[in-house]
């Protein structure tokens, strides 16, 4: 909880007699400031002293002998990673931390720099999933968020390396990325990790797809299976986390859909799966997405599949429809954000409904209408949704009573 945030409500409830003064100070009392911007100040050190480490060794590494070389990398790792025990023992936790994210970032740069001594030729990404893992196994040691990110974050650029360099996806580091990382996010329950493993999903999803040359609709079933994974969380926040990335990249083909779609066969056959296999496959997630969504009383989200609906199988009306699911979407977020009285969701919603009408503007003017003026007409209309969009909803919130349990 935000200690920014509880000092505002909190005088709030004073005012209502929810509380009385002293009472909102003694609870003030209980979430003390912890000066999160001097605790990041670690965190923020350890990244420049990783990559002044590794530029002074680059510059220099032609004029090192390669027995120094190696026993250099090997002291390095061992001396951050021990240094890192030793403060998180004397509980200065950031620093420790720290100071173990640099062992991790010396390993991985010593599995580099000992390939390029040694003159080691790699065909895979196996030496960066080994670094992964590696990374995965520290994450579960240490409990860091920080570290979990790093990792998340090799794996990701691993993959993209692979499917650029080596035209292969690599299925053991997307495995062990869902294994370690995947569970780990759920173990914790953060919403931060779940946001950002969800992302680092649809990404390696993405490019599965088109390593593989599949029909583009085939990204859909991973898409949505992770969304489906999201309906058996108990906590909404964590499971929402979960199917916004997805629900987003949803969003962003359809809009795609609206604006490029011109019917050209070559477009079907670029998108099209094999619609028994596809549509079962989507059937089947579907129907797993309503049981978690009845398990958990949250019939009403069932809504948010309109965006996986393939209108592309239809033979016309393919933008426009695709243009009606965007518009309900956003109507649907928007309306189950002012349900629950959830300020995120209440933005996000905002946000889609802002983007959706600009869409619709694009396609239904851009063909006609003078350039300068399409984009005059386009930037006011802009301006005046986001100002009543707003205005409504900081008005709805002000009024709502208790405050938001959802804010976020």
């Amino acid at each position: 909880m935000s200690r920014k945030w509880l000092e505002k409500e909190g005088l709030r409830w004073v005012e209502r007699d929810i509380v009385t003064r002293e009472q909102y100070e003694r609870i003030l009392l209980l979430y003390e400031d912890k000066k999160h911007a001097i605790g990041i100040l670690p965190i923020l050190g350890s990244i420049l002293v990783g990559l002044g480490i590794l530029s002074f060794v680059a510059a220099n590494w032609q004029d090192i002998p390669q027995l120094a070389r190696l026993a250099m990398v090997i002291l390095l790792m061992v001396s951050f990673y021990g240094g890192g025990e030793v403060f998180r023992r004397r509980e200065h936790e950031k620093l420790g931390t720290a100071l173990t994210a640099l062992g991790y970032i010396s390993f991985g740069a010593g599995i580099v720099l000992v390939g390029q001594m040694f003159h080691l030729v790699a065909y895979d990404i196996t030496s960066f999933v080994i670094w992964g893992t590696a990374g995965i196994l520290l994450t579960y040691i240490v409990r860091s968020r920080f570290i979990y990110l790093l990792s998340l974050l090799v794996f990701t650029i691993a993959q993209y390396y692979s499917t650029t360099e080596f035209h292969q996806f690599s299925y053991a580091g997307f495995a062990l990325m869902i294994a370690g990382l995947g569970y780990y996010a759920w173990k914790n329950q953060s919403t931060l990790l779940t946001w950002c493993f969800s992302l680092s999903y649809v990404l390696h999803c993405l490019m599965l797809v088109l390593d593989n040359e599949w029909k583009f609709l085939w990204f859909f079933v991973p898409l949505m299976a992770l969304y489906t994974v999201g309906d058996w969380y108990k906590d909404r926040s964590t499971g929402y986390a979960l199917q916004s990335v997805p629900l987003a990249a949803a969003f962003i083909f359809g809009i795609v859909m609206v604006l490029s779609w011109d019917n050209g066969p070559s477009d079907r056959n670029e998108l099209l799966a094999e619609p028994l296999y596809y549509i079962t496959a989507l059937v089947v997630l579907f129907a797993a997405s309503v049981a978690g969504k009845l398990m958990n009383k949250r019939n009403s989200s069932t809504f948010e599949w309109i965006l996986a609906v393939p209108f592309v199988y239809l033979p016309a009306g393919i933008s426009v429809l695709y243009l009606l699911a965007l518009f309900f979407f956003s109507f649907y977020v928007l309306w189950r954000g002012y349900i629950e009285e959830w300020r995120f969701k209440i933005n996000f919603g905002t946000v889609l409904f802002i983007c959706s009408t600009m869409v619709a503007y694009g396609k239904l003017t851009w063909d006609f209408m003078d350039k300068s003026m399409f984009f005059i007409i386009g930037g006011l209309l802009l301006l005046v949704l986001s100002w009543f969009l707003n205005r409504r909803n900081k008005k709805f919130l002000e009024e709502a009573k208790g405050g938001s349990h959802h804010d976020q």
